[in-house]
């Protein structure tokens, strides 16, 4: 018949399943590389450097061998570096503090005295209290005591309760105890309560410092003077006579 318009050949549903669906852009393997790699030259051989009769140094590997990072262990009395020497240390790491080399004992000095015979001044650095500068309460003082070549002699800490130094701040009575690089206590330095709120000319308003030399044994006193102009101390015995007088 010329009306019949012939029709192509009826194709199998899986077939067409497959025209349908569009082809996975994911690799099934990943692409050989090394395919198109051209070894070049073999490289010179390094020789084995004079000194090391066990081989190349710890650390250094041989091209030769298969393995990149051989496994070997550190000899005997070798440390691994922690850091690279320096000025700065790193974080969590104690600092040393370097201290003034212990003199040798002398007669008729207290112990632990021994270290200002040998100075003829010393440094007195406070340390610094975040917690105080930002919120105003008053904390234990701490000073170090340095001699010229910033080698540390003392360890001054200040021991009095919370109520205390807040309560009376620069007035307040306070406790100073001194110790030495083997945290022993040599000295202990006393200030008592004194009320300011009289005449500055009377005996009673004027504050005193008491001295002790190993703690419990009085050696002397630091006693303040009444001045219109500036301050002044006088530096008194045992029995409170005047030695020395400080501007």
């Amino acid at each position: 018949m010329s009306g019949v318009v012939p029709t192509a050949p009826e194709q199998p549903t899986d077939e067409r399943e497959n025209q349908i669906k569009s082809p996975d852009p994911r690799p099934d393997a990943p692409p050989d590389y090394n395919s198109h790699f051209i070894p070049g030259p073999p490289g010179p051989v390094i020789p084995v450097p004079a000194g090391y009769p066990g081989g190349l140094p710890v650390g250094y590997y041989s091209p030769q061998q298969p393995c990149a990072f051989p496994s070997y262990q550190l000899r005997a009395g070798i440390h691994p570096i922690q850091y690279q020497p320096g000025k700065y240390h790193m974080p969590n790491q104690p600092v040393p503090i370097p201290w003034m080399p212990g003199p040798a004992l002398l007669p008729n000095c207290p112990p632990g005295l021994e270290y200002l015979t040998q100075l003829d001044s010393i440094h007195v650095l406070q340390h610094f209290e975040p917690l105080e500068m930002m919120t105003s309460f008053e904390t234990n003082n701490r000073y170090d005591i340095k001699n010229n070549l910033d080698q540390m002699v003392y360890i001054v800490t200040e021991d009095t309760d919370d109520f205390t130094r807040n309560a009376y701040r620069t007035l307040r009575p306070f406790v100073l105890r001194v110790t030495d690089c083997m945290g022993r206590e040599i000295m202990t330095m006393q200030r008592p309560f004194r009320c300011t709120c009289c005449c500055l000319c009377c005996p009673s308003a004027r504050q005193e410092l008491e001295v002790q030399c190993p703690p419990g044994v009085t050696i002397g006193f630091v006693a303040e003077h009444w001045n219109l102009c500036r301050a002044v101390y006088s530096i008194q015995n045992e029995k409170k006579d005047n030695v020395m007088r400080v501007r």
